[in-house]
């Protein structure tokens, strides 16, 4: 069979066909992610005529059957005939691979599409697209199924199932009606085709959305309007902003400003050779002077995570690339250049900085902008133009040396500052090695070295080891007794901790009792922390049953969150929920008499009601638990500890970024808007859980 290959067996896909054939090489899959990047490369034709100064207004509209309309009040896409195929320009986008105005003719100095490929790569994986565009006065419209036009006969709502009729001769560009003189833009309405892509795969608003309001910071001014009608009410989303990219790195920023905004600009030049097409056909190579244009936005904040967002031309490359690459190495360099000369004051020793060390808690958006920049793929999800790297590091050097060497008050304080947090995050980095390297799983002959009010377990067993922290001693001395001493180490805390939303790194580690918690739990913090060394399976936050033990739990999930994350990411931080009230059901002759725990006021009421029908009577006053320590060790164990008996609430994180939200809200410095939180809940808050 080997022996049996000639050129016959080759196949040779034209047109749109290679399309349909292999849509993972141009849209990256056929799921719900393959679905969203065809809309991608629609929006962005739309964007980049924004872009280009036409338009200021683009509009998306998921449709109640499936398709999704994308209208803009641009240029408009040409109508005239394209001489060398004799087609309308229209026709020409939507039907031919790699045609478009963006392969270096003038008409775009800057933009995402430059394959040529994304409008007909959108309508080949469509089961029908209709087009149509204002220009010269008239709506010009257009239809296609499957990638070739032709004509739908609707009988009221167009749909992909109306029965349709191919052009035969040659296609037609029909006029639909007239606009205004001067009135221009496209609108293009799709139903993706089923057979291309997955049973599950569908438009994903919240991806939508993002990507829509990321759009309106990189173009100010561009107003872009998202509306979904698949629901029971239509939905409109609007967005617009003047601020650009500086409004854009404040929006990402996930912790308290260290620093402001700081805007870096500046441009570049380099050679290329690329092939050039001649009158006659001929491809010859030809050397080009191109202008790269460099637009940053950073700030560093309180905390330690990098947010880092790059950008070509409007096109986001969440994979980065060489304007990536030479943002780290610029920045990377420079603040090594700024230690070494500020070494005496800041006590930095000989240890250089590392890249992490800069990037803690920097919150940065990169654009830059040439032309037909080298991608490495139609998705654009990695920039490739070499020249790229040197210019974004000289451009980034050369604006934050003007900012360093600046004699203003502010700058002065805040390239202080900066040089302040990247050399301790430097130490923190050589000090948590050191630690890990000499860190081991301590036994119980072992512990010495660790706080002496743990009562730590026997196991040396993590996936069944609990660590409970529980409030004050009263409540550790009964836990002492409730607990299963084989599997359930106790850790008491006194009161309420530090709040470390709103308190330095420093602070945090000089409180007592979130130190005492970071060293018992074993696994480092921050940056540094590997859950794979914790010392425990499950960490059980055991607070009483009232306010103050609701602060405490908040502050000690806010520890969690801010430097113990992965603990909640993968699920190992619960909260106990121990009951309200013991309610004592009193039977009558020798039997003995029943115990039933409720946990809220409701519960409680509906256990009176249900042993009242039933005519039993129960021992008054009823018994409410202010706190732990009210229990005895049986009533802690039955209802707070024992595994086969207990209940427990597992803390999640379902947005990271809206759970940095909440917690800056209600933890963080800013106290108006945490006071406009509470005047604005308070209405919907049941008074009887107040337990003051």
């Amino acid at each position: 069979m080997s022996s049996d290959y000639s050129a016959r067996h080759l196949s040779v896909l034209e047109g749109l066909e290679a399309v349909r054939k292999r849509p993972g090489m141009y849209i990256g899959s056929t799921d719900s992610r393959g679905l969203m990047h065809c809309l991608w490369e629609v929006i962005d034709n739309s964007v980049d005529e924004a872009l280009a100064g036409h338009g200021s207004e683009i509009g998306v509209r998921l449709h109640a059957d499936g398709s999704v309309e994308v209208r803009d009040r641009a240029r408009g896409i040409p109508v005239d005939i394209e001489p060398k195929t004799g087609l309308s320009g229209v026709e020409v986008v939507f039907t031919k691979l790699h045609a478009g105005g963006k392969f270096g003719s003038g008409s775009y100095a800057a933009s995402g599409g430059l394959h040529g490929v994304g409008a007909s790569v959108v309508n080949a994986l469509s089961e029908r697209l209709d087009v149509e565009v204002d220009r010269d006065g008239k709506t010009w419209a257009m239809s296609f199924h499957r990638g070739e036009p032709g004509i739908f006969a609707d009988a009221g709502e167009p749909s992909p199932d109306a029965a349709f009729t191919p052009f035969e001769d040659r296609s037609e560009l029909r006029v639909v009606g007239k606009v205004a003189k001067g009135v221009t833009g496209t609108r293009i309405r799709y139903w993706a085709d089923r057979q291309i892509f997955t049973k599950g795969a569908e438009f994903q608003t919240d991806d939508l959305i993002g990507r829509a309001r990321q759009t309106a910071f990189l173009v100010p001014g561009l107003a872009i309007d998202v509306t979904d009608e698949r629901g029971d009410e239509p939905r409109t989303t609007s967005f617009q902003f003047e601020g650009g990219i500086s409004e854009f790195a404040e929006h990402l920023a996930v912790d308290s400003p260290l620093t402001d905004i700081w805007r870096l600009t500046g441009s570049g030049t380099f050679s290329e050779t690329v092939p050039v097409l001649t009158e006659g056909g001929a491809m010859v190579p030809t050397e080009l002077k191109r202008e790269c244009t460099v637009d940053i936005a950073l700030r560093w904040g309180t905390g330690y995570e990098t947010v880092v967002k790059s950008f070509v031309n409007i096109i986001a490359t969440p994979k980065g690339g060489t304007h990536q690459a030479g943002f780290d190495q610029g920045l990377l360099k420079f603040l090594r250049q700024q230690v070494e000369q500020n070494a005496r004051r800041l006590k930095a020793g000989s240890d250089k900085l590392e890249k992490d060390d800069v990037l803690a808690g920097l919150t940065a958006v990169i654009t830059v902008r040439l032309p037909e920049p080298q991608f490495e793929g139609q998705t654009k999800e990695v920039l490739g133009t070499p020249a790229v790297r040197a210019i974004v590091a000289n451009v980034l050097t050369k604006e934050l040396g003007a900012r360093f060497t600046s004699t203003k008050r502010d700058d002065k304080a805040q390239s202080s500052l900066v040089l302040d947090k990247v050399v301790a995050e430097m130490k923190s980095r050589i000090s948590a090695r050191a630690h890990k390297e000499t860190q081991r799983r301590k036994n119980a002959l072992e512990s010495s070295s660790l706080p002496a009010k743990l009562v730590d377990c026997r196991s040396t067993d993590v996936a069944h080891s609990e660590l409970f922290i529980v409030e004050g001693d009263s409540a550790l001395g009964t836990a002492k007794l409730a607990r299963d001493s084989e599997h359930q180490a106790l850790l008491p805390i006194r009161g309420k901790i530090l709040n470390v939303q709103k308190a330095s790194v420093a602070d945090m580690l000089g409180n007592a009792e979130c130190a005492s918690i970071i060293q018992v739990i074993g696994a480092g913090s921050g940056r540094s922390f590997d859950i794979s060394a914790a010392r425990y399976g499950k960490v059980i936050i055991m607070s009483d049953a009232d306010v103050d033990g609701a602060h405490i739990r908040t502050l000690l999930l806010t520890l969690f969150f801010r430097y113990m994350r992965p603990m909640i990411e993968e699920g190992r931080v619960f909260a106990a929920v121990p009951p309200l009230h013991r309610v004592v059901v009193m039977n009558p002759g020798s039997k003995p008499n029943e115990t039933i725990y409720t946990y809220s006021e409701a519960e409680l009421a509906g256990v009176l009601a249900t042993l009242k029908k039933q005519g039993k009577r129960y021992q008054d006053p009823i018994q409410r638990y202010k706190g732990l320590g009210e229990m005895d060790a049986d009533q802690l164990a039955t209802t707070t500890m024992d595994r086969r008996q207990r209940t427990l609430r597992r803390v999640g994180l379902g947005d990271a970024e809206n759970a940095g939200r909440v917690f800056e809200l209600l933890m963080g410095n800013e106290v108006a808007p945490r006071k406009e939180f509470i005047v604005v809940s308070a209405d919907g808050l049941e008074r009887e859980r107040i337990d003051a």
